[in-house]
């Protein structure tokens, strides 16, 4: 989740049940026909032989309208066929298995794996290679791992590039960007200390920033703290330079995520770790509220792989992945029914949001903003619950909606990507079109088109409206990121295809990485960065 996941319906198969290859290879086997069939993708049909076993011709497909994780099992499949494998033939295996692995093996998070910690992956899965490769490309697809991205943190910013390098600007009270200093600085400029390890994933919280290796490593700085104290202020300590995080040093993290009270993290086996607020059992354990130890979430989620983790202000929303499809967890404050339950009561331990089944929607993104939430499904709609303030559920009024509801203005839209912050909401089209709905503040929803003097680029907008300010950058925008906290001004970044980033809203920190003059606190319309991404 590019961060975007493209939604399309799913792809047929002809029932043609797998067989070991042992059960192919044991008979003789004559010279087969060349026979003419047309491959996906080409103008001109290609051609491929079909054995004398039928059970060898795999995924005989109705090519229209595939899905991007589909079509990669397709090309998995293909490509197998076409080039030497990158391991020993496991006779036990379907083919389609074996393509299946040989795409894994391809993962940038499979392959330092070990084979026992593969095996264990297979079965956390679902015992399947097929299963394993879908686990790893929905990972892939909603949290822009491998790939260039932007977080517009509460203050300050952080951008990764494709390389994996780290670049900081904004707000530096705590020391939050990282550059062994506390001085406010608008421009964009590296983290020097992590030359030679690279970035794939990053978070931002209130004066604290997380980022994560390549090597499943976590580094941290800012305030020295996971999580806010509900009455008082904690991490009075300050970091100013990246450092591990030695109590993750046993797990090897893909993605974090940094809530108000407490953060999260996911291991690349689809497990997650809290840290901080575990007073009251709010997360499923007791700890203190500055224990640095992570502590497993237990409950629903123990034996089943999640693939994205969102945090709100004071709720985690999971992303699971499961052999029947993909589903939504939820856990900690209910107030406002933004955890999609049907009601406002706390979860201690993650429940299943049951809404998506009877709405028969397939989520593939989710977004956790302070008071409410957003989901992206496989076939573009966009749901939205939780507080309704401001209009930023996009429903038309500012009611609350304690289960996941569908965005009926968008209907014509097919959605691939959604953010959410403080009564924000973003959606990216899967043209590139954005558009956004919410509270106005700040100018952080892009809606400057008028003219100096007339109408109000603060105004609040009930309905989703297309951002036209961002059209005129006449590039395909990929992802959306915008402040996700109740404590400063928002401003919102948008990557565009070609590694461009673009910002507008509140400036006054330099958040935007673009200078600000004669007392300018804000930037109404899309500014470029002066950082290539790609």
């Amino acid at each position: 989740m590019d961060a975007s996941t493209s939604g399309t319906p799913t792809i047929q198969y002809h029932n043609i049940p797998d067989q070991p290859i042992t059960t192919i290879v044991a008979a003789p086997v004559s010279a087969f026909l060349r026979q003419v069939r047309h491959c996906f993708g080409d103008s001109t049909p290609g051609e491929f032989p079909l054995a004398a076993n039928p059970s060898i011709v795999l995924h005989v497909l109705t090519t229209c309208n595939l899905d991007p994780q589909d079509l990669a099992k397709l090309e998995a499949t293909c490509s197998f066929f076409r080039h030497p494998a990158n391991f020993a033939p496991d006779y036990e295996l379907s083919i389609s298995e074996l393509a299946a692995l040989d795409m894994c093996q391809k993962r940038a998070i499979f392959k330092p794996m070990t084979d026992e910690e593969r095996q264990t992956l297979k079965q956390r899965c679902g015992g399947s290679w097929k299963l394993v490769l879908r686990f790893l490309l929905a990972g892939e697809a909603c949290c822009r791992r491998e790939k260039s991205q932007a977080i517009a943190g509460p203050g300050h910013s952080i951008a990764v590039t494709l390389t994996g390098a780290v670049y900081s600007f904004g707000s530096n009270s705590s020391g939050q960007l990282g550059h062994g200093n506390t001085e406010e600085d608008w421009r964009p400029r590296q983290i020097r200390s992590l030359q030679g390890i690279r970035i794939i994933q990053a978070a931002a919280g209130a004066g604290r920033t997380m980022l994560i290796s390549d090597a499943g490593r976590v580094y941290a700085f800012g305030k020295d703290s996971f999580g806010e104290a509900e009455y008082g202020v904690q991490g009075i300590k300050l970091v100013i330079t990246p450092q591990p995080v030695d109590s993750l040093k046993d797990i090897f993290v893909v993605q974090a995520a940094i809530g108000n009270f407490f953060t999260a993290v996911l291991s690349r086996e689809g497990r997650v770790y809290t840290f901080s607020w575990g007073k009251d059992s709010k997360l499923g354990h007791k700890t203190e509220p500055n224990d640095v130890e992570p502590q497993p979430l237990l409950g629903a989620l123990e034996n089943i792989p999640v693939v994205q983790i969102a945090a709100g202000y004071c709720y985690l929303l999971c992303l699971a992945c499961q052999p029947s499809g993909m589903s939504v967890y939820s856990v900690g404050c209910g107030l406002g029914g933004k955890l999609g339950h049907g009601s406002r009561t706390d979860e201690k331990y993650p429940r299943l949001i049951e809404q998506f089944q009877l709405l028969n929607l397939q989520p593939m993104v989710v977004a956790a903003g302070a008071w409410h939430a957003a989901v992206v499904g496989l076939d573009g709609r966009v749901c939205t619950w939780g507080w309704g303030r401001y209009g930023c559920l996009g429903h038309g009024n500012e009611e609350c909606e304690s289960v996941p509801k569908v965005v009926e203005a968008l209907s014509n839209v097919k959605a691939i990507h959604v953010a959410t912050g403080d009564y924000t909401t973003f959606v990216v089209s899967d043209d590139g079109d954005v558009y956004s709905f919410g509270c106005g503040e700040s100018a952080s929803l892009g809606h400057n088109t008028a003219l100096e003097g007339q109408g109000n680029r603060h105004a609040n907008v009930l309905s989703p409206e297309l951002v036209t300010s961002l059209k005129q950058v006449n590039e395909r925008v990929v992802q959306i990121s915008l402040t996700n906290s109740i404590f400063w001004n928002a401003h919102t970044f948008a990557l565009t295809e070609s590694g461009k980033l673009y910002a507008f809203g509140a400036g006054d920190k330099g958040q935007l990485g673009i200078e600000l003059v004669n007392n300018q606190t804000e930037r109404g319309n899309p500014e470029q960065v002066d950082i290539d991404l790609n």
